[in-house]
């Protein structure tokens, strides 16, 4: 049996796991205009959703690259998804009382189940078939994660915005008990998506709990055992691609996270018809991922990386400067360019790094931390010039990626 077919279905298995986390991700930018209106937030407040769920990426990551070390891949993704379920499950006490601190811990708490997936799944899938193909196989396996995003918002959407306005003239035309029973069936709007998210990430913990996932073993690829190099940083490729990853999860979040807030500020666009255009938005970056994919068979990653970059800089200068529909559809053009560069980044970072592979990879997860503080900046940008300005944050996010893929992906010397 060959090595790609003895891993086939473990690869089948795990490739599922990315479908999951991709659509907890992607209910983020439902969230907050959500939440913005239930709980009466400003777009700084709102953005601290983004925040609370990509901070956990950086607390967990180390912990969760220690627990993987220690007690396997399998034993990592069933933590993860137990944790998962939890913080789905505190979404119902959270609409309850109608608290954003207790929505920001449950949002918390599902995100440090998500790192503990990404962290074993990501390299896992890399090490599951040659490693020439391991930058394709990533890709691939996040093209689900792209079938995720593009459901989330138009699910999200449908079950959860209701498309009342409760700002300004509208809130004030109310009496003081309907506005307040107005915002808690809005809160409460959350409940049955998240209880059966919850119940299918537990079905899913079950089914992998009585599964056979093989280890693997990463030590022969590392070209000398011996080095006395005194930490992982000695890989300067994967030092570039935890930058790289950092300004690219954040312009990634900040991208998809305001968008529907971008449609009703700058095209003048209510909130569902805009959760609609960002679930096409989000079908072009599970169609990017495939076609990346493809393109991988001729063209370099690293090469098609930095292209890719500068075509989302070129794009969103459009959407700074014009507005309107034709402001819309470069977004949704975003979103199909940048659908490449995680899986891409994650990859170039932790090739050749052998017995380190699993701490490295928790590094590059930690970078994911960039969601969580690129979106405040935004959100205070937004506050302070309009929605439309405060996109110039991911444009010059995308110039680091850019780089990345021109020149800070080489494998250098190890230093010994």
């Amino acid at each position: 049996m060959t090595r790609t077919r003895q891993y086939f279905l473990p690869f089948v298995w795990i490739t599922s796991l990315f479908f999951l986390w991709g659509f907890a991700h992607n209910l983020n930018p439902i969230l907050i205009p959500h939440l913005k209106k239930a709980c009466v937030l400003s777009d700084f407040q709102s953005a601290l959703i983004d925040s609370a769920f990509f901070m956990a990426y950086f607390l967990v990551a180390v912990p969760a690259g220690l627990v993987l070390r220690r007690w396997g891949y399998k034993n990592g993704i069933l933590a993860g998804l137990l944790l998962f379920a939890a913080g789905a499950f505190l979404f119902i006490p959270a609409a309850d009382s109608r608290q954003f601190s207790l929505f920001l811990l449950a949002l918390f708490i599902i995100a440090s189940g998500l790192t503990f997936l990404e962290t074993a799944a990501n390299p896992y899938v890399t090490v599951l078939g040659e490693a020439e193909t391991a930058t394709r196989r990533l890709n691939l396996a996040q093209s689900f994660n792209g079938l995720a995003a593009t459901l989330a918002p138009a699910i999200g959407g449908w079950f959860i915005l209701s498309g009342v306005d409760l700002s300004g003239e509208a809130a004030m035309a109310l009496g003081a008990t309907e506005l307040d029973r107005l915002l808690a069936a809005e809160a409460a709007a959350v409940k049955g998506p998240y209880l059966l998210i919850g119940l299918v990430v537990l079905a899913v913990a079950i089914a992998i709990y009585f599964t056979h996932l093989p280890e693997v073993d990463e030590e022969g690829d590392i070209p000398d055992p011996s080095s006395s190099g005194p930490t992982i940083w000695r890989h300067v490729h994967l030092r570039h691609g935890v930058l790289a990853q950092f300004f690219y999860v954040g312009a990634q979040v900040c991208v998809s996270s305001f968008f529907i807030r971008y449609a009703a500020e700058a095209a003048g666009m209510p909130e569902k018809p805009a959760a609609y255009f960002l679930s096409i938005a989000l079908l072009g970056f599970m169609a990017g991922r495939f076609a990346g994919t493809w393109l991988m068979q001729f063209i370099a990653p690293a090469r098609l990386l930095s292209g890719y970059a500068l075509v989302c800089m070129a794009l969103l200068v459009v959407v700074v400067s014009l507005g309107g529909k034709l402001s819309i559809y470069a977004l949704i053009g975003v979103e199909f360019f940048m659908s490449i560069m995680f899986p891409t980044i994650f990859s170039l970072s932790v090739r050749s790094l052998g017995r380190d592979t699993r701490m490295g990879s928790s590094l590059v997860i930690m970078a994911i931390v960039g969601g969580a503080l690129f979106p405040l900046l935004m959100g205070a940008m937004s506050d302070q010039l309009g929605i439309q300005k405060a996109y110039l944050v991911p444009l010059l996010c995308f110039l680091v990626v850019g780089w990345y893929g021109w020149r800070g992906h080489r494998l250098l010397p190890v230093p010994t």
